[in-house]
């Protein structure tokens, strides 16, 4: 039997109440807010519970909010085929921190998890091969942060002298410019027509 959505948030936090901080719907979404060192349990929860039967992992996300006291927020979104619902999982990562791998949990974990620590720079415990994915292994920063600059740090070339990949810091040829959005066309006077057509 299917737990209605409400009902199956309260469950988990009646069965958890040590690992979760709190379940809302959103958008007609169950959202789990769950304490770092307890992700693993908690997914795990999700995963073999007979209610619960969340057996993909689908995605990990990362968010950053420069301004919170908690700059990045991790989210696994997980699918029970079973019930045929989705339930989101999120919880709070400061900048430094490293968030426990759910590799253990989930296969799928460990490509998300690359993206997330390429991407914004979280760092996962026990993750059997954290390198970058998504960029080069000689990439300066990560990109998603909301601090990284739009240019980027350097420009990659290949080189047809030296037959290699070439590396070269950004430079912009001329300084940062704002465009008004007004066309050049608009508040122009036309004169009146001319003509038979014209009257009065």
């Amino acid at each position: 039997m299917t737990l209605p959505i409400d009902e199956l948030g309260q469950a988990i936090l009646a069965a958890l109440p040590e690992d979760v901080i709190s379940v809302h719907l959103d958008a007609g979404e169950l959202v789990v807010l769950a304490r770092m060192p307890a992700v693993v349990d908690v997914l795990t929860f999700l995963r073999d519970d007979s209610n619960c039967m969340f057996k993909q992992l689908m995605d990990i996300c990362g968010v950053d909010f420069p301004d919170r006291e908690h700059r990045f927020e991790l989210v696994y979104n997980l699918l029970s085929m079973k019930h045929n619902q989705r339930v989101r999982v999120k919880l709070a990562v400061d900048e430094g921190d490293a968030a426990p791998t759910a590799t253990g949990v989930f296969s799928t974990a460990g490509w998300f998890e690359r993206e997330v620590f390429d991407m914004y720079g979280i760092p996962f415990d026990g993750h059997p091969d954290l390198r970058r994915i998504l960029t080069d292994y000689n990439f300066e920063g990560h990109p998603l942060r909301k601090d990284f600059p739009l240019t980027g740090h350097y420009e990659v070339r290949y080189d047809d002298q030296t037959k290699r990949i070439v590396y070269e810091p950004v430079k912009l040829v001329q300084e940062f410019r704002n465009f008004d959005a007004v066309s050049p066309w608009e508040g122009m006077v036309q004169s009146p027509a001319k003509g038979p057509e014209a009257k009065g």
